[in-house]
């Protein structure tokens, strides 16, 4: 409504204008003076408007019929006949039909015929990038790299085709195998165009499985920059790609990169508990401890981790289990009900040898979730309380079959990983790996591990029954221990 408004409005002024300026003229005293030849003329300002706008179009007409008479000598000349438009139009005709079968053969997956029809409409047509492009990816279904590299490399000479040819040989070069030409095509390719998605997508992972990190990382910043990733996550990523430049640079002894690596991925993803690890590494060799703990204690404050309390330990690593019980108390307090607070605990009270403290900080974990690391650690503290061999190997034999409890788990493939890392090892994914289960494995296993509570130890009755049934129960084992032998 608005700008229909506008329209109204600037038509009015224009036409206001033009009448003042008219007006104007028509007042005015001025005149032109023209000789042609003998002749003088002398005109006011609308009659020389007139007769210039009769003199341009008599030189528009003139030129027209310049034209004709140029175009009526070419006929005469035979140029353009009707037998040779009737050639044209049937070589045209019949390369269309070729390319239209070409496209339906395509389609249908016949590469074969794709390919002959699509070199066919090449012939005929003169449309090179079209009919080249057709043969190219017709090729490249098919199979047959030769041609579509040779196709693909022709498309390089023109710019309008330039960038679908970078990408055509960019995979060819990875049907072949050869991911190092491939990844400097993507670069090539993400250069002609930054903002194609696909192309940043193919070149990250291809500088991920190089271990490129600082041209993964550039890669990365280029897709957040085109809108193709959030922020967030762009964060996460990059603090990851950071996080694998710093064990490179270690790998290759440039320790103090590596440590300003290491924290600059923390910086980026505070959360992120692989970085939060090695930034306090980072910062213990740096000689800054409390940096490091409070490194920590962040990190934990997110999510109480194993890796996070080995490192909170590496910070003192001279002092006594009783004082390392002291310095954890301020990090278990983050997190006094998680599973791995009591675990992390008990453990500690064990280090400590305080073995009934040890017992209670474990609580009910071997009912309500027994996995392997609670029952070997309520293991540990029967032992640590003088209970018979039987009971302590009932409690590891119950472990042996137990659930392992979080661990690093791909999310994509489902695969487990002894420690983190960036890239799955099974599937290749980047950024899949999660502190969580593992998927659910139980049942009977080919070596009848469930059996071995019943063979080499048993547990103390929860119910509280007579004595003599635990007696005996040890005795029945000492039997098997002896047929087993």
């Amino acid at each position: 409504m608005f700008w229909t408004i506008f329209k109204i409005l600037l038509f009015v002024a224009l036409v206001l204008a033009l009448a003042y300026g008219a007006g104007q003229l028509m007042d005015s005293d001025q005149t032109i003076g023209l000789r042609i030849l003998d002749m003088e003329f002398v005109l006011g300002p609308i009659q020389a408007l007139v007769a210039l706008a009769l003199f341009t179009a008599a030189v528009w007409l003139a030129l027209k019929l310049l034209g004709l008479a140029l175009a009526i000598l070419r006929f005469m000349n035979g140029d353009e006949t009707a037998v040779r438009r009737f050639f044209t139009r049937n070589r045209e005709k019949r390369g269309l039909d070729a390319l239209l079968s070409a496209l339906i053969a395509q389609a249908e997956g016949d590469g074969k015929t794709a390919i002959a029809k699509a070199e066919k409409a090449h012939k005929l047509l003169n449309r090179p990038v079209m009919t080249q492009l057709l043969v190219a990816q017709a090729a490249e279904m098919k199979g047959n790299r030769a041609l579509a590299e040779e196709s693909y490399k022709t498309l390089l000479a023109d710019n309008r085709s330039r960038f679908v040819a970078v990408q055509g040989l960019m995979r060819t070069k990875l049907e072949q195998g050869d991911k190092d030409k491939a990844r400097a095509l993507a670069a090539k390719a993400l250069e002609m165009q930054p903002a194609h998605e696909a192309t940043q997508t193919m070149l990250l992972q291809l500088q991920t499985e190089a271990e490129d990190w600082v041209g993964a990382r550039k890669t990365l910043l280029i897709k957040k920059s085109s809108g193709h990733l959030p922020r967030d996550v762009w964060r996460r990523r990059d603090a990851l790609l950071a996080l694998q430049d710093a064990e490179g640079l270690a790998a290759k002894g440039d320790l103090s990169r590596a440590r300003e690596a290491a924290i600059e991925a923390h910086r980026l993803a505070p959360d992120l508990i692989p970085a939060a690890v090695a930034a306090a590494q980072a910062l213990v060799a740096q000689g800054k401890g409390s940096y490091a703990a409070k490194v920590l204690k962040k990190a934990w404050k997110t999510q109480p981790h194993p890796e996070l309390a080995a490192a909170f330990a590496a910070i003192e690593p001279g002092e006594t289990p009783a004082q390392r019980l002291g310095r954890f108390e301020k990090l278990l307090r983050l997190h006094p009900d998680a599973d791995e607070s009591k675990l992390l605990r008990a453990e500690l009270l064990i280090a400590a040898e305080d073995f009934p403290a040890a017992r209670r900080a474990l609580g009910d974990m071997c009912d309500r979730n027994p996995t392997l690391r609670a029952l070997t650690i309520m293991a540990a503290i029967e032992r640590g309380e003088g209970a018979d061999d039987a009971v302590v190997r009932g409690w590891l034999a119950r472990a042996l079959t137990a659930k392992r409890g979080p661990q690093w788990v791909c999310a994509k493939c489902q695969h487990v990983h002894a420690t983190w890392q960036a890239i799955c090892d099974n599937c290749g994914a980047f950024d899949t790996l999660e502190w969580r289960d593992a998927p659910d494995s139980a049942g009977p296993s080919a070596t009848q591990t469930e059996l071995l509570p019943l063979i080499v130890g048993s547990l103390p009755n929860p119910a509280g029954e007579d004595a003599d049934l635990i007696d005996a129960g040890a005795e029945q084992t000492e039997v098997a221990e002896k047929k087993l032998s």
